[in-house]
């Protein structure tokens, strides 16, 4: 079982902290964590970008809101002579923290919407310059209260459907990488199911896999079911195909970065063969995220960019080299996982969608 009894500042979570009055933005440094609760400043774009981009802050939907909030701060502050000037130098901010990271859907349609929401304000002739930059910065706002209120939904939602599974007995659940307070607003997606779980008293055990290369789930999930006083266990990733033929799991649970039109999606790498070691062992397998992280405009996920990280994420851990000097590295971050493999559903705020009769999903 998870034991960090010794680490220091184990207190509860708060990922990303704005102040609305004074247009100020702290994230806590998620490469600091589990041994370190460090905050960081965001004072404006360039600074959200790079938190982002070395992920200071990961998870789709923190990334949008960090991102975006990044934004927010530094119009609030710029000197702007006109609406078209406001709304030009808006639109370039908002497509240069896109650039971050290519895979996460959900900043790029955060980025799409505010851009043509600026558009709108520069054609109303009743919004001034004054009040075209408020209403921008309060639309950015609100997508924190928002996120917290849609993962609540995607949590009910999916314990609701978990539970009807398992004929009255609890819940034995595997996750993958980290879905929970420090992906998010608040609450999580995957995990934020498996907190409605333990809500509903229908929890037995979390098993959350270390998620290599870059430890997301030893660090961060671990650290979270912690703080929770969730009953957790790390494995290694390579570890699941076994726990699954031992029956030790019921149902896998993960997040998404992007969901294509029929359900293809991309995750954390390593979610793919857990897709595939599921289906084969019958265990239900699980997609939780907000329906903002669906891409309706392609077909499927053969077209979702994959995101590829630096060599020494794969070949040091804290610092230290444990791969053998000179041994190239193939490191890409997400994997798709096919929908025909989503034998669960996938739980959104709107509800859970099922596979059809072809095995790939209708979202309507």
């Amino acid at each position: 079982n998870v034991n960090f009894s010794k680490m220091e500042n184990v207190t509860n979570l708060q990922s990303i902290s704005y102040n609305q009055e004074k247009k100020f933005l702290k994230i806590l440094d998620q490469l600091e964590l589990p041994h370190k609760t460090k905050y960081l400043d965001i004072k404006n774009a360039k600074d959200a970008w790079k938190a982002v981009k070395t992920m200071q802050v990961r998870g789709a939907p923190a990334i949008a809101i960090v991102g975006c909030l990044g934004v927010a701060i530094e119009l609030s502050t710029a000197k702007l002579s006109s609406k078209e000037e406001l709304h030009t130098f808006f639109a370039e901010k908002m497509e240069y923290i896109t650039t971050a990271r290519p895979t996460a859907v959900n900043i790029h349609g955060a980025a799409k919407f505010l851009k043509e929401y600026s558009a709108k304000l520069l054609e109303d002739t009743s919004c001034n310059l004054t009040s075209m930059k408020e209403k921008i910065i309060s639309q950015i706002e609100t997508m924190l209260e928002t996120d917290v209120d849609d993962n609540k939904r995607i949590g009910k939602f999916g314990a609701e459907d978990i539970v009807s599974r398992l004929n009255g007995e609890n819940a034995k659940i595997l996750t993958h990488c980290n879905t929970g307070e420090l992906a998010t607003a608040g609450y999580g997606t995957a995990l934020g199911v498996i907190r409605h779980l333990r809500e509903l008293g229908k929890l037995e055990k979390v098993y959350c896999t270390e998620t290599r290369p870059y430890n997301q789930g030893a660090r961060l999930t671990a650290y979270e079911l912690l703080q929770e006083k969730i009953d957790g266990t790390l494995i290694c990733d390579s570890m699941v195909s076994l726990l699954m033929k031992m029956k030790k799991i019921d149902a896998v649970v993960v997040g998404a970065d992007r969901v294509a039109g029929n359900g293809d999606t991309a995750n954390k790498i390593g979610t793919y063969q857990i897709a595939i070691s599921a289906k084969y062992h019958n265990v239900p397998f699980y997609v939780a995220a907000p329906f903002s992280s669906i891409d309706l405009s392609l077909s499927n996920g053969d077209s979702i960019p994959i995101e590829f990280r630096p060599d020494d994420e794969l070949a040091y851990i804290n610092g230290i080299r444990i791969a053998a000097p000179g041994i190239s590295c193939w490191n890409p971050s997400f994997d798709v996982t096919p929908a025909a493999l989503i034998t669960g559903g996938i739980i959104t705020e709107k509800g859970v969608f099922k596979q059809n009769a072809d095995e790939y999903f209708v979202f309507e």
